[in-house]
């Protein structure tokens, strides 16, 4: 199949976490025997830090105005099987009304972002790069979160069918690594900066750096304000490439994973970075939120707080041989359920699906 893909990022991984998730998905449909073009607007922070130049076997079309590639992107559409436009993609409605006139093939959107989507929808029935009219026009609706969400976008928002496309990891590119001398820590955590996400990250990583003297912490990620007092033993990296990620895990004792309030509030919503995370072997803290047993089991894959309380008796309790035996386990559910590989298979037969639906409406119109 030829399938082109609208996407936020994929060269870029600066303060986003689209273009892990892509370049996972879209490598494996390219191993698969699949023609994938990806349209990236070449916007000013992406095209500054750009982790790699290009993808085997992807063809990348960066854009400047999209007048400059419309054309371009009609042609792409023709001799597309498949089209796809992912969330916050900037020009989102630009790209749908192409889909919708010159590909014949299956229509789709994937929401990496799909609590923040519906609550907009909820709110203003639109949101920068989707309306309701478009939904209803798609034959898929990947979707990032899994759950109740997939029921509202369907009963609500029309959508003809909501389906969960989790993010998934390249296993060949996270594994298990030797501990780094410049990453090695006793707790790491890595993601952008998010107001919502800050009061957490400061009650169960800061607190406890504060506590825990002794021990070192790593907090990797863009955007943080300048006024945010790190305790001394806090190490502050301003932005890890993805080539470092398996570095960075594999060197932590303990990884904190902190979820958006949105994500929380929709539940079935594990970021890219929980399941890269896991597929290094590294044992992870997570704070909790509904349908997360579904990806992780409690105390055996995965470790829960609510509290520094809880992150300090791991830091001060949890032996290496018991942390090794967790991080291990979390890895082994990755490797069953959640690879890149296995994702892909999954797209394949979301797509085939919708392709037989499509053979059957043409057939009961003629």
């Amino acid at each position: 199949m030829k399938i082109t893909i609208f996407g936020l990022a994929i060269t870029s991984s600066w303060g986003n976490g689209h273009a892990t998730t892509y370049r996972a998905l879209c490598g494996a449909l390219a191993a698969r025997g699949h023609d994938i073009v990806f349209f990236e607007h070449d916007a000013e922070w992406y095209a500054n830090n750009r982790d790699i130049a290009g993808l085997p076997k992807i063809k990348i079309i960066h854009y400047g105005q999209w007048a400059d590639v419309c054309s371009g992107a009609q042609q792409e559409l023709r001799e597309s099987d498949v089209a796809i436009v992912g969330s916050y993609f900037p020009h989102a409605h630009e790209a749908f009304a192409e889909i919708f006139e010159h590909c014949a093939g299956v229509k789709a959107f994937y929401d990496i972002d799909t609590p923040v989507t519906v609550s907009q929808l909820r709110e203003k029935g639109n949101t920068a790069y989707l309306r309701v009219e478009e939904i209803r026009d798609l034959d898929i609706y990947f979707s990032f979160t899994g759950g109740p969400a997939l029921c509202e976008l369907e009963q609500d928002f029309g959508a003809k069918r909501a389906v969960p496309l989790y993010c998934s990891v390249d296993t060949d590119k996270y594994q298990p690594l030797a501990v780094n001398p410049d990453f090695a820590c006793d707790m790491s955590y890595m993601g952008t900066y998010a107001p919502d996400r800050q009061p957490k990250l400061e009650e169960f990583l800061s607190a406890s750096a504060r506590e825990q003297t002794s021990n070192t912490f790593i907090v990797a990620g863009p955007q943080y304000p300048d006024n945010i007092h790190w305790p001394k033993n806090v190490i502050r990296i301003e932005h890890l490439e993805p080539k470092y990620h398996p570095r960075l895990y594999s060197s932590s004792r303990l990884v904190l994973n902190v979820t958006r309030r949105d994500m929380v509030m929709a539940g079935y919503s594990p970021s890219v970075r929980l399941f890269e995370a896991a597929a290094c072997g590294a044992a992870i803290v997570s704070d909790n939120w509904p349908g997360l047993d579904e990806f992780f089991a409690p105390g055996a894959e995965i470790l829960l707080a609510s509290s520094r309380v809880d992150c300090l008796r791991y830091l001060r309790d949890f032996d290496g041989m018991e942390l090794r035996r967790i991080g291990e386990a979390a890895r082994a559910r990755i490797l069953a359920h959640h690879s890149s590989a296995q994702r892909a298979q999954q797209i394949e037969d979301y797509i085939s699906s919708a392709r037989t639906r499509h053979s059957q409406t043409s057939a009961s119109a003629r």
